[in-house]
């Protein structure tokens, strides 16, 4: 057996010891039903709940580890509303049905949102819309997390840079340059030409911004509750970034081509649709990375939920391997979609600020 063979079957072996504790692990409230409930043999798995708790953000924070007794971390609720501020544990509210006496209103949680109840428990509409819910949910600290690698990593390399001119990379630097070379030789440069300095530190945040966060939502330590690429809020806004940028950037030749159609009675048909064009490109990349993330995460949590359908053990070695393959296409997808977005990003711009020929 080559050297290329063993090292390929040991990045197997860790591959499907992986896809394991994924399937092991997101299944919290399973576990905790098991744990608590007073007869649990009756009841029914429901796929479509734990999917869409999985993909959809919250104000608690999934616990999967055996040795933890709660199965869930209590977040801060931050919530600002006519009357004043209100702050307290997603604990609170957690539970079905759960209703909290605030100091101004008392709240429950209906389908992942905070709505203002009354004396009854009923739902009060109007009050709910004076309440701004400022809450650290679980996309939030997953965006915290994503914030604080990307500071710890590039100040590391940006030292190491410092520190070690006209030398060999080494560590981290020497792991990533190639990336970073890439981003500038293959993204930026072939778009931009001479201008793709301006627009490096953005294509590589967003470069990179994206790609850790994709396969952060691939690890199983955070089972259920990584889901920030996938969420079309994030998506939106990095969209929204690359809109304000393309159009604040445009040079005049970029506005003409947009406002002086050639030849010129198309005016009143070519105006509107390059209006829509500058609208359409950002919502074609949120929606592409939003659904591409979304739609792994689903297709990976429906294979594994056959185990729970079906309720055998005997669908499990099955279930596995199809889901060890969809995690090498996630893999393979982490890195296209980062890939994908910096690229038409660059190429949006480029096209702003390109000169007339």
């Amino acid at each position: 057996m080559t050297s290329g063979t063993i090292l390929n079957s040991k990045l197997f072996r860790i591959f499907f010891i992986c896809a394991f504790f994924l399937t092991a692990g997101l299944f919290p409230k399973v576990t905790l039903a098991a744990e608590n409930g007073p007869d649990t043999s009756k009841t029914k798995f429901d796929a479509k709940a734990m999917i869409l708790e999985h993909i959809s953000d919250s104000h608690s924070w999934p616990v999967a580890f055996p040795f933890v007794k709660e199965k869930f971390l209590s977040l801060p609720v931050i919530l600002y509303t006519d009357k004043g501020l209100e702050v307290f544990g997603s604990d609170k509210i957690q539970e079905e049905g759960a209703v909290y006496a605030g100091k101004f209103y008392s709240y429950k949680l209906e389908a992942n949102h905070i709505k203002v109840v009354d004396a009854s428990g009923a739902v009060n509409e109007a009050a709910s819309k004076k309440v701004w819910d400022l809450s650290i949910t679980r996309n939030v600290i997953s965006l915290f997390m994503s914030i604080a690698i990307l500071l710890i990593v590039f100040f590391s390399i940006s030292s190491s840079y410092r520190k070690r001119q006209g030398k060999a990379p080494k560590g981290l630097q020497s792991f990533l340059e190639p990336l970073i070379l890439f981003v500038r030789d293959d993204i930026a440069v072939p778009n931009m030409g001479h201008k793709y300095a301006r627009f490096m530190p953005l294509l590589l945040t967003i470069f990179f911004f994206i790609l850790i966060n994709n396969l952060m939502g691939m690890i199983p330590f955070f089972p259920g509750g990584y889901n920030l690429t996938g969420n079309i809020a994030v998506t939106a806004t990095l969209s929204a970034v690359i809109l304000f940028v393309v159009n604040l950037n445009g040079n005049k030749h970029y506005w003409k081509h947009i406002f002086v159609p050639n030849p010129w009675w198309l005016f009143f048909i070519m105006i509107p649709v390059e209006v829509v064009g500058i609208i359409s490109k950002p919502v074609a990349l949120t929606i592409r990375l939003f659904a591409n993330i979304t739609a792994g995460h689903i297709l990976i949590l429906s294979l594994i939920s056959l185990i729970f359908i079906l309720n055998t053990i005997w669908v499990s070695p099955v279930s596995v391997v199809f889901v060890v393959f969809m995690d090498a296409i996630e893999l393979l997808v982490a890195f296209l979609q980062a890939y994908i977005f910096t690229l038409l990003s660059a190429l949006f711009i480029g096209m702003a600020i390109e000169e007339h020929h």
